[in-house]
């Protein structure tokens, strides 16, 4: 009798090319077998990340069978580093100036050295909890998840790459609390009172920019606006929405310190971004050009912003080290802001 050798399965990585075309671009992938499709400038971005966000929809495997794809490929994405270590992400990877578009699975090495790129947050569906027929005590429940530094660490980065590079710092803290708080219809609600306490200088603009970049529709009413999110990656997020809500409100509390009185919001995204990859303890070390590309702060005026942060008391010194490319803050003071 022979034994039926089993076939390997299909790789987890995607690419999408956009090429220029007399009216306008056409989308290829290279996984699908069917003809280019043509679509506009405008809507390129969310056509491209609309299709890969389909492949890793229907193809959901469990962690511990996914590997490292740049790995699989020799390492060729990125510069060369010690090897491949660290749980296995998708990774949202932009080359050409946005001409190509690549998700595939990445060790945790290979996502941290690859440029132009970011790691998409808890892709795995997880399978909602079985109700049980007869009624039971109630116990008491238990983050599922990341925390919330975890969580606005890698939606920053997300943003970074899913939204136009130009966009403001205050764009990107309305974005962030959006992305946070999206229900199952990828809508969000934000009332008045929570559009006051996030106290940014012109909220209407900001609406206004992520509408032009594709990234939402938005409808206003008396109490509330409320947001139709365009990118479908965010839908699939960690259905524990508990404690996105949880990881949008410390959020809020991280970029609006006490200590620090009146700031701006390019200062608000900095102490948010420092806050979220720091120690409990205040003292924090990333790479350099990550915290400028996450920020969207022209490496040239990163060191400017981190001054005035020492200035207003936030910081209490901080360090970039030409060799590696890191950089090093001693001690945030509203680092106990949570976990």
């Amino acid at each position: 009798m022979r034994l039926r050798t089993p076939c390997p399965a299909p790789p987890r990585a995607w690419t999408v090319e956009l090429r220029p075309h007399p009216d306008g671009l056409l989308l290829a992938c290279r996984q699908c077998p069917h003809a280019p499709r043509r679509v506009t400038a405008a809507t390129a971005r969310h056509a491209a990340l609309t299709h890969l966000a389909r492949h890793a929809h229907t193809d959901l495997r469990p962690p511990h069978l996914r590997i490292c794809q740049c790995h699989e490929h020799g390492c060729r994405w990125h510069p060369r580093h010690r090897g491949c270590t660290g749980p296995v992400r998708l990774l949202l990877t932009r080359e050409h100036g946005g001409r190509l578009w690549r998700l595939t699975d990445a060790c945790a090495a290979c996502a941290a050295v690859t440029t132009q790129a970011a790691v998409v947050p808890d892709t795995a569906l997880a399978a909602p909890p079985q109700s049980s027929p007869l009624p039971a005590r109630r116990r008491p429940r238990h983050p599922r998840g990341p925390g919330e530094r975890t969580r606005v660490r890698e939606m920053l980065s997300y943003l970074a790459a899913a939204l136009p590079a130009g966009t403001p710092a205050a764009t990107r803290l309305l974005a962030l609390q959006c992305a946070l708080r999206i229900n199952t219809r990828a809508q969000v609600r934000l009332p008045a009172e929570l559009l006051r306490s996030l106290r940014l200088a012109n909220a209407p603009a900001s609406w206004r920019e992520l509408e032009q970049a594709r990234w939402l529709r938005t409808t206003t009413t008396a109490t509330a606006v409320i947001a139709e999110l365009l990118d479908p990656t965010l839908l699939t997020q960690a259905p524990a929405r508990p404690d996105r809500l949880q990881a949008a409100d410390w959020a809020l509390r991280a970029a609006r310190p006490a200590q620090a009185g009146t700031t701006g919001p390019l200062l608000q995204l900095a102490t948010l971004y420092l806050t979220a990859h720091s120690a409990p303890a205040g003292h924090g070390q990333c790479e350099f050009d990550r915290m400028a590309h996450d920020c969207g702060i022209p490496p040239a005026d990163l060191p400017e912003v981190l001054d005035h942060l020492v200035a207003v008391g936030l910081l209490t010194s901080w360090q970039g080290c030409p060799d590696s490319g890191d950089l090093h803050w001693i001690r945030l003071l509203q680092s106990r802001v949570g976990r």
